[in-house]
């Protein structure tokens, strides 16, 4: 019986030995994950070997916004005929802000974008034009003040009224390519929006649909979407693509998929090739808070050196989607303006 008792206690120690060794290697597992996770998302460096920046002619374009120009404090129109005249850009996106052309309900002003299309169309310039409450840029959501005294409901017929007007108002252009209903409707946990209504947007497509036969896009999140219920809804699919952003809780972080994740999901789409495009990459740095004309040349650089800024167009040309439009033309005109005219230069290359 003793003899019975020491083999289970020295059983019960080599168990214990036993257990704190396979601890012990799961925790140096663990810890070397981890370490691996920061080094790739913190310090790794994410740029293609080679970044000759060589393309087809119609490969890129870009997203202009008057709002953004504003927020630059630049007039706008300089800053879009610097774009068309300089750089030469051939594809261009539209958001017209429901909140500047109709400021008071049912008056409607579309002198800024009537200018926009109408020099576009002098230079050959096809243009995405893109509709709705959620477009680009923030706050994402560009409603008129007075809509606020709506109901939602109210709110709706009254977008689709205003959507209306903008189709009609350009559908006879030639220059219009594309149309783009909403923008990321799917990642509305990001910008000052009403919550999403999918019903809604299925009816928003098939209202432009029966206004104009040209393609309505949807756009999605290149990274925070599988992409599958986008394509359901729109005739092209536009993704966007970044490479390093700012968290509030690990401040800045490079996104560490490779070009084959992104691949992957086009392919997983079903989508042929010329049905899937870049619709907004990250072409300028990201702002924590405060206004982009404000950052230093330091954090600038954490998210959008010039190194930083040809790698990121030499990915989207290794990813060879049908048309990459690019997101910061306005900002690469502020720094040529004010004395750093490098991201202006490189942009030269893409358009010539």
């Amino acid at each position: 019986m003793l003899e019975k008792i020491k083999q289970l206690g020295h059983t019960s120690l080599l168990a214990r030995l036993k257990c704190l060794s396979t601890c012990r290697w799961v925790f140096i597992l663990v810890l070397i994950c981890l370490v691996s996770i920061i080094y790739v998302l913190k310090f790794a460096n994410h740029y293609p070997v080679e970044r000759d920046l060589s393309s087809q002619a119609d490969s890129f374009g870009i997203t202009f916004s008057t709002k953004f120009a504003d927020e630059l404090d630049l007039d706008w129109k300089e800053t879009y005929d610097a774009i068309i005249n300089e750089l030469g850009v051939k594809y261009i996106r539209i958001p017209v802000y429901w909140d500047e052309i109709e400021a008071t309900e049912d008056v409607y002003d579309f002198t800024k974008y009537d200018y926009i299309i109408s020099e576009g169309a002098k230079h050959n310039i096809k243009f995405v034009i893109s509709v709705g409450r959620r477009i680009p840029r923030w706050p994402e959501c560009h409603s008129p003040s007075w809509l606020n005294q709506k109901s939602e409901i109210a709110a709706k017929v009254l977008m689709l009224k205003t959507i209306r007007t903008i189709v009609e108002r350009y559908r006879d252009e030639d220059s219009v390519e594309y149309w783009q209903v909403e923008n990321e409707p799917f990642f509305d946990n990001f910008g000052v929006c009403p919550p999403l209504d999918q019903d809604f947007l299925k009816q928003e497509f098939n209202w432009v649909r029966s206004l104009d036969s040209r393609p309505v896009i949807i756009t999605g999140s290149g990274e925070m979407s599988l992409w599958q219920r986008e394509i359901k809804i729109g005739d092209i699919f536009g993704v966007s693509l970044y490479r390093v952003v700012y968290n509030s809780w690990f401040g800045y972080i490079r996104y560490p998929f490779s070009k084959s994740m992104y691949k992957l999901k086009a392919k997983l789409t079903g989508l042929p090739a010329d049905k899937i495009m870049i619709m907004e990459l990250q072409a300028e740095p990201w702002v924590p808070q405060g206004k982009m004309i404000h950052l230093s040349t330091d954090e600038i650089n954490k998210t959008m050196s010039l190194r930083q800024f040809q790698a990121n167009l030499q990915y989207a040309i290794d990813l060879n989607f049908s048309r990459t439009y690019t997101w910061g033309a306005e900002w690469w005109y502020w720094q040529k303006k004010y004395g750093n005219p490098g991201y202006w230069r490189i942009a030269e290359e893409i358009f010539k």
